[in-house]
């Protein structure tokens, strides 16, 4: 199928659908790396390669053999250099793909308000739980795991397997409480492990009054399929992370509507 014809070349439909999709991949890639350390990463590898073809055709034998090593591993540098965001890139397209947002999407269309009824009796506790700990300035951090990976939470874990309750999630998070120092993974509308020890985002353009809680909160997101509240010790403000970036300061009827959308 041609649609213009150039003295020079020609270009079809399936020609502008390969541009389209390999912007859309483009997009995709800097959504993931930007505002994090690998996008500095990305130019330093960016300036080797276009320095490594400048001396090259320069004919600069001892700079060209240098630089050509770092060339030569080429794919293999740039997987170990980003694993993380190949790892992010990879949860992204199966999430898209996945059978299971099919289904929610099914039941969007024609099943609504039950599920949404249904719903809010499991996030009830949940909410009620974040407005006495908004009160009291009670830090938390809540995980909403889609899939719960064993061998990622529970090396750093203590396993609870709990019914979901707002008493129970104020005990986890009070002060004086073994378990308060971490994360609570809820998944499977159960609260599956407590004191978790997350990985921090390696982002460098969040507020300055980001702590560790809020940096773990955001780091789990970008790393695996879950999202999560954080609520501040110092100010009791609310925030909701998901695939790497962060609402802050939201109210709790915004906290509902997240909440029946993603978990």
């Amino acid at each position: 199928m041609q649609f213009f014809t150039f003295s020079l070349f020609k270009v079809t439909f399936f020609d502008i659908l390969d541009v389209v999709f390999v912007a859309i991949l483009i997009y995709q890639l800097y959504n993931l790396i930007r505002g994090t350390i690998a996008a500095n990463i990305f130019i330093g590898l960016a300036i080797i390669f276009g320095l490594y073809y400048v001396v090259k055709a320069l004919h600069m034998q001892l700079l060209t053999g240098i630089l050509g090593k770092f060339v030569d591993v080429g794919i293999i540098a740039l997987i170990v250099v980003f694993q993380q965001e190949v790892r992010r890139f990879l949860l992204l397209v199966g999430k898209n793909a996945s059978l299971q947002r099919n289904k929610a999407w099914w039941q969007y269309f024609f099943g609504k308000a039950e599920a949404e009824k249904d719903n809010y009796a499991r996030i009830k506790p949940i909410i009620d739980a974040c407005k006495s700990m908004k009160q009291t300035r009670t830090g938390a951090l809540i995980v909403f795991a889609k899939y719960y990976d064993e061998q990622f939470y529970q090396n750093s874990c203590e396993l609870v397997d709990a019914k979901i309750s707002k008493r129970l999630l104020e005990s986890i998070f009070q002060k004086y409480s073994p378990l308060h120092d971490g994360a609570v993974v809820i998944s499977e509308n159960k609260i599956k492990s407590a004191s978790c020890i997350l990985p921090l985002t390696e982002k460098t353009d969040l507020p300055a009054q980001f702590g560790l809680r809020h940096r773990a909160g955001i780091g789990v997101t970008e790393t695996n399929d879950a999202t999560a509240i954080i609520v501040s010790e110092e100010t009791g403000e609310i925030s909701y992370a998901k695939q790497g970036r962060v609402k802050m300061n939201i109210s709790f009827a915004e906290l509902e509507k997240l909440l029946n959308k993603d978990f």
